[in-house]
């Protein structure tokens, strides 16, 4: 399984980085995530040059999609051509999107009336598409989901691997990567997160 973390020029390192990181510690197992640009290198919101790993058309293969967030993002859904080669399909991708890659959803219509999460300055943004916005760090709706805070990748990565390996695989990886003497708290806070966050239409 394949996992695109969409990631455009003014990106924020923290929502690429961490949900790539952490999916990529399931490589053993069959699930694999590729930084994926729509030009050769982007360059973060720090000034980190950055080269893609798989072309934006990657989207249309990958068995997961997750969109990235960063300073350009309203630039980004006013470029019709680069929206153009976003072509996600909801009924056989799992589709997330991190802090203001809510707002790329919500101009590819992929959210209709279901609400979201995102960060506090793209916040306005997404409520100006008629999306509601929710006060929590993650919500899903079927093969839909959203995060909101940069720290919040976590929920999103653990979502990906807890709906595509199964609710163990996810525990390992963030037992792993926990810091030392908070696994318990650090694993349990991100899997209940993903539950409190997943709808009961799933």
């Amino acid at each position: 399984m394949q996992v695109a973390v969409v990631t455009f020029d003014g990106f924020n390192e923290l929502d690429s980085f961490i949900a790539s990181a952490l999916i990529n510690r399931c490589r053993k197992d069959g699930l694999e995530a590729f930084i994926t640009t729509p030009t050769p290198v982007v360059t973060s919101m720090n000034g980190v040059e950055v080269t893609g790993q798989r072309p934006m058309e990657f989207v249309t293969e990958a068995e997961v999609v997750l969109i990235g967030s960063g300073v350009k993002a309203r630039d980004v859904v006013e470029d019709d051509r680069l929206i153009a080669r976003l072509r996600l399909d909801p009924s056989r991708q799992l589709i997330g999107a991190q802090c203001s890659g809510a707002l790329v959803l919500a101009r590819l219509g992929l959210l209709a009336d279901m609400p979201a999460c995102t960060d506090v300055k793209t916040r306005p943004f997404v409520e100006a598409h008629g999306v509601t916005v929710l006060d929590t760090p993650f919500h899903a709706e079927g093969n839909i989901a959203t995060a909101g805070g940069c720290l919040a990748s976590q929920y999103l990565a653990t979502w990906v691997m807890t709906r595509t390996l199964g609710e163990d695989a996810a525990r390992g990886v963030l037992d792993y990567v926990s810091p030392v003497g908070e696994n318990r708290e650090t694993v349990e806070r991100a899997l209940s997160a993903v539950r409190s966050g997943e709808s009961v239409l799933r």
